[in-house]
């Protein structure tokens, strides 16, 4: 049984990532929370801060929110009936970090999904989204939904990777559990500025590693040459139609880059291919 954190602003792009998960945990377990927050910035006025009544919240946000939450809950009872699915709803007033990461304690949660606005979803970690945040600043798996994805059973899975880190087996173990869901391929990306890899003794022992992990599974390695990451990764993506980009928040040097750096016209996979980040 799987626990999903489900945050919610009723926008399209969030019905968009609430749509994705149920398709993409179609055959587990799940018990999904749908969690709308409202942010303590949304309830006190700056220029004339002040201690709200709680009367005031709970009319003024809280009942329309669960009013909201419940037709929700309806819409997603149009879709096809999964016996595997169970819904609940929570609604809360915080700073929305702080919210996400109580919520995440309480429920115990396996994953977060949600959505990315496109090129706006991923800003630089300077300027936030609350996707960014969440990513960066909350130990929860996240699967991150561009709103321009339409869910498509994910065959060909992209993990780029520098090899410069080892991860334990229960991170990895989360990547496991998809591709057995999903029948995928994993295809391990290593971009370089030179022509040749040449990989040092510890890279080498973490590709062995990660090939030696993933073995029962289709795999194979990748090693492009580029100045620029993201360049490297939507030429993949093209060339493989990958369908999910998996990478470990560990892993800072190329979890910045390609997730918050593609600012160009050229760089397009951010707002069509979903990215499981996972924490160790």
């Amino acid at each position: 049984m799987k626990t999903i954190l489900l945050p919610t602003d009723f926008s399209n792009n969030s019905w968009n990532a609430i749509r994705y998960a149920i398709e993409f945990f179609k055959d587990t377990e799940c018990t999904f929370y749908l969690l709308h927050v409202n942010r303590v910035s949304d309830l006190v006025a700056i220029d004339r801060p002040y201690i709200i009544d709680q009367n005031v919240i709970e009319e003024t946000f809280t009942k329309p929110a669960i009013v909201r939450l419940k037709k929700l809950i309806s819409k997603i009872n149009t879709l096809p009936i999964n016996k595997k699915h169970k819904f609940f709803t929570i609604t809360d007033h915080n700073l929305f970090i702080e919210s996400i990461r109580q919520n995440i304690t309480e429920l115990n949660a396996d994953f977060i999904v949600m959505g990315t606005k496109g090129a706006e979803g991923f800003k630089k970690i300077i300027v936030g989204s609350n996707t960014a945040d969440v990513i960066t600043k909350v130990k929860c798996t996240t699967l991150a939904v561009p709103e321009n994805a339409n869910y498509k059973k994910p065959r060909e899975i992209a993990f780029p990777t520098d090899f410069s880190m080892s991860h334990p087996d229960e991170t990895l173990g989360v990547l496991k559990d998809v591709l057995k869901n999903h029948n995928a391929a994993i295809r391990f990306l290593h971009i370089s500025k030179r022509k040749e890899a040449n990989l040092n003794e510890e890279q080498e022992r973490n590709k062995n590693a990660l090939e030696n992990y993933f073995k029962e599974f289709e795999h194979s390695f990748h090693f492009l040459k580029s100045d620029r990451i993201e360049d490297a990764v939507q030429c993949f993506a093209d060339s493989r139609d990958v369908d999910l980009i998996v990478m470990v928040a560990k892993n800072q040097n190329y979890f910045q880059r390609i997730i918050f750096r593609p600012k160009v016209e050229t760089i397009s996979y951010h707002t069509d291919i979903p990215f499981l980040v996972i924490h160790e």
